[in-house]
């Protein structure tokens, strides 16, 4: 397993070693080690199914039930998008892009203080995360995935990776997100 760090400080890549033969295969997914001397507990594990071209986020959740999210795919493939939101961080409002699949095995792990969302490239994508603190409804909140400031260039992701017309299927409460210039962070540091 090897572990990348970003030009987003906390936000790491963790790509597994796959072994395998005519049987299958084997991979260590994860290593508490891995995050850190003071990895997180994590409480609650959710899953999500969505057909191509569907786009979720950027989502959050306040303090103090903030959550850390290590986040993978198991069937199909999305680009994942983190952007950080603490507000005393040098790179606050700056975001990563990567393609997660069940093919690379690719995982990130997303501390608190980060909007997340990612687009799925394929039908039938089965995409996890692991979380350090419970859902809360109170507390979670989005940030407008198609925000002009952010440019974020889903679009080229799709192209790149994607196939077909590119249509984002979006929930309404994903089309209601805030705008990045005027979003007060709950996140100091």
């Amino acid at each position: 397993m090897t572990i990348e760090t970003t030009a987003i400080d906390g936000l790491l890549i963790i790509r597994p070693q796959r072994f395998g033969d005519d049987r299958g295969y084997f991979a260590e997914t994860f290593r508490a080690s891995n995050l850190g001397k003071h990895p997180p507990h994590f409480v609650q594990d959710n899953e999500s199914k969505s057909r191509k071209a569907v786009l979720r986020g950027l989502h959050f959740q306040a303090p103090p039930h903030a959550q850390g999210k290590l986040v993978s795919v198991v069937a199909g493939s999305v680009y994942d998008v983190v952007l950080d939101i603490r507000k005393n961080s040098p790179t606050y409002g700056q975001w990563h892009g990567e393609v997660l699949s069940a093919d690379n095995m690719t995982r990130l792990w997303i501390p608190e203080g980060f909007a997340h969302g990612f687009l799925t490239l394929e039908d039938d994508s089965v995409f996890q995360y692991k979380c350090s603190a419970y859902y809360h409804k109170e507390s979670e909140g989005c940030i407008d995935y198609d925000d002009a400031m952010l440019a974020v260039d889903w679009k080229a992701a799709w192209d790149q990776h994607g196939s077909g017309d590119f249509t984002p299927l979006v929930s309404e409460k994903d089309k209601d997100g805030s705008a990045f210039a005027s979003f007060q962070s709950p996140f100091h540091s």
